[in-house]
């Protein structure tokens, strides 16, 4: 898999966007490059404020919360028992993922923290497969955000694109 995706991204990595002979390959670029080529998207807030906000929860994500990630794999062809996983660290993740939730489907009135679905819901995504993957507690507001954000046509475009990818059975698979 990893020779195939370096085919297209220079990292290795994925996500990854081929715009004809143009690569860019990391999640917040690629956001940033369509937000300013197909600006009629609304993929950011309109309010600078509010993009500002949107662009610092997006940006938290895409480097934090990395103790939920290592105790939490992502997994979309599977759900897990819960049980506590990663100790207090993944807690704590957690629990900051919530206040950031709340505070903002407070300031918005939700369903999405933005209002409007934005960038910053599209990063979230993979944390709301997380969380109901390995049957993580929720509080109200994230239990209700985070089945916006499933409900919403891109993350089940996106999920059914996951599940159609080649699967190699990881040995978190058997517990």
């Amino acid at each position: 898999t990893r020779g195939k995706i370096l085919a297209y991204s220079p990292a290795g990595k994925v996500p990854c966007l081929a715009h004809g002979a143009f690569v860019v390959w990391d999640s917040l670029a690629i956001i940033e490059y369509l937000a300013e080529t197909k600006p009629e998207a609304n993929i950011w807030p309109e309010d600078r404020l509010a993009r500002a906000r949107a662009r610092a929860v997006s940006a938290e994500m895409h480097s934090g919360f990395s103790a939920l990630r290592r105790a939490c794999p992502m997994n979309l062809r599977k759900t897990f028992k819960r049980k506590p996983r990663g100790g207090i660290q993944a807690k704590k993740d957690v629990a900051r993922i919530e206040e950031m939730i709340r505070e903002q489907l407070n300031r918005s009135g939700g369903p999405f923290l933005f209002g409007e679905y934005t960038a910053a819901d599209a990063m979230y995504a993979p944390i709301t497969a997380r969380l109901t993957g390995y049957d993580w507690p929720m509080e109200e507001a994230t239990s209700l955000y985070v089945q916006a954000v499933q409900s919403e046509a891109s993350y089940g475009r996106w999920r059914e694109a996951a599940l159609k990818e080649p699967w190699v059975i990881a040995a978190d698979e058997t517990k």
